[in-house]
């Protein structure tokens, strides 16, 4: 595992806009040469026929396909709201017109 210098941290930090007090730029100096060591472990692995993927998992689609089932009418659905005009809610203007 490789240590990044204070440098380095200094100049994450500075690209991320991170404000890092000394006991924090130690912390993540070990922190990030640990990602980095893994990710070299990864550009290690022979990766020449493995297929592109955006997900580690084969999921599939778990929604139910459409049915027509029956439901309220207009009528009754307009029953419940406190003002109707022309088949549809009337609901008070919230937009000034300029």
């Amino acid at each position: 595992m490789e240590k990044l210098s204070q440098e380095q941290v200094e100049h994450v930090a500075r690209l991320a806009r991170l404000a890092l007090r000394e006991e924090e730029k130690a912390i993540f100096a070990e922190q990030l040469g640990q990602i980095l060591a893994y990710a070299a472990k990864i550009r290690e692995l022979d990766l020449a026929n493995v297929e592109p993927t955006a997900h580690v998992l084969g999921l599939t689609n778990v929604t139910r396909p459409d049915e027509v089932r029956p439901s309220l009418s207009q009528e009754e659905v307009l029953q419940n709201g406190p003002e109707v005009q022309d088949g549809y809610f009337r609901v008070p203007r919230i937009v000034e017109e300029g």
